[in-house]
């Protein structure tokens, strides 16, 4: 008979590691290069546990939207069929429609019994009114704020980026959807419409990885957790590994994780970002993967909610298309998801966007996904989008205007603080 395995409730990796120099991302290429099924080589499963500690849990299930509608449709179907637990992690909960219709499933949980914790970002939800958390509260919900602005004046910079929702820690949802109007409802978002993002439901082991992960930001929030370690042997279903940081923990280990996907890759590497203002390291990684005769392809914002760092983004355009990297602008509507699928292999949804924030200040949770039918999912979704998306090319770039080419410069020496 097999040994079962036994998880403890701790975050991965923990804190204080020094990630060795040969899995950073500036140099973990070569390790995944020499893998040589690429992807689906079990030395590349291998290689994403050295670089981040965490174990890869089989057995998941995993149900991707595209549409905020209906994943926060899904999100409320699973509160509501709750027994004993609800955790909710946002960086934006707002007290509009979407957020009043969550606060109702909320407590309608709470009232039969169900435990219920709300953590939301003070700085991303600021402009929700006190009165909104009081009522929550008032109805049997346990809410906290992530670094109020008092006591927690100097950690302003640090923020909870991550979109968490856990239930019974046997569902969980992620992806680069906030609890607002504006990612599923015709009332929020562009005159396009609702925004365009995606969020993932899993089903399985990995949701109760991230109650742990929720657990973290909940008490250093001050609130206090109980979680029983996980165990179990399950064999089958979807891979999938569990990919967090927070200041002082983790983000070396994500950028070590994307730069070995891209370089493991064997066919094509498609990313789409909605904040892309990156370091001059990751515009190389993806040069050297397009080098490699790899389909690189960016699917960036046409429009955005903060045009800076959109042009940010445009000043490593040129580069980038000269180093036969393809870039897709978004028209349909403001993009605001976050993921990236490498040879319909292993797939990447969840917070982080490609910019300094994302991997030094903030907190963030994204799911890698190893499993082929999942990717062929994001594949399609790509596919999709690039129809109501519009290419760059180095002759239409050039040709643009002086004073976005100047914007564009300028943006760009304030993407370390942007």
């Amino acid at each position: 008979m097999r040994r079962r395995r036994r998880w403890l409730p701790i975050v991965h990796p923990h804190e204080g590691r020094r990630l060795p120099a040969e899995l950073r991302a500036e140099n973990v290429g070569r390790l995944a290069e020499a893998c040589p099924g690429g992807l689906r080589d079990a030395a590349f499963s291998d290689l994403l546990r050295r670089i981040d500690q965490g174990p890869i849990l089989a057995g998941n299930r995993v149900d991707l939207f595209v549409r905020g509608d209906e994943a926060f449709g899904a999100m409320c179907d699973a509160i509501a069929e709750a027994r004993f637990e609800v955790l909710l992690e946002s960086y934006i909960l707002k007290d509009d429609g979407t957020g009043r219709a969550f606060g109702d499933r909320l407590a309608e949980a709470a009232a039969r019994g169900v435990a219920v914790k709300v953590l939301a970002d003070f700085f991303g939800s600021f402009a929700t009114h006190s009165r909104f958390w009081s009522l929550m509260r008032r109805r049997g919900i346990h809410v906290r704020l992530f670094n109020p602005l008092f006591p927690h004046l100097l950690l302003q910079p640090f923020r909870d980026h991550r979109k968490i929702l856990v239930v019974d820690r046997q569902i969980g949802f992620t992806g680069g959807m906030n609890i607002a109007d504006e990612y599923g409802s015709a009332r929020g978002g562009s005159r396009h419409g609702p925004w365009r993002d995606t969020q993932a439901r899993v089903e399985g082991p990995a949701a109760w990885e991230m109650a742990v992960v929720f657990s973290e930001a909940w008490r250093r929030s001050g609130g206090s957790i109980a979680l029983e370690p996980l165990e179990g042997n399950p064999e089958g279903g979807v891979r999938i590994l569990t990919l967090d940081s927070r200041p002082g923990r983790g983000h070396g280990e994500t950028a070590a994780a994307l730069a070995a996907i891209v370089a493991a890759a064997r066919r094509r590497v498609w990313i789409t970002n909605a904040y892309f203002a990156p370091r001059q390291g990751a515009v190389d990684m993806l040069g050297k993967a397009a080098a490699r005769g790899i389909d690189v392809r960016l699917l960036l914002p046409g429009r955005s909610d903060v045009p800076l760092v959109r042009h940010a983004g445009h000043g490593y355009y040129r580069r980038l298309l000269e180093l036969g990297v393809r870039v897709f602008e978004y028209r349909a509507a403001i993009l605001h998801a976050k993921t990236l699928v490498a040879d319909d292999e292993v797939s990447v949804v969840g917070s982080t966007n490609l910019d300094f924030r994302s991997f030094h200040f903030n907190a963030e949770c994204n799911l890698v996904i190893l499993d082929e039918e999942v990717g062929r999912t994001f594949s399609a979704a790509f596919e999709n989008d690039l129809a109501n998306a519009e290419e760059a090319t180095i002759a239409r770039w050039r040709r643009r205007p002086w004073f976005h080419a100047l914007a564009d410069g300028a943006a760009r020496l304030l993407a370390p603080v942007l």
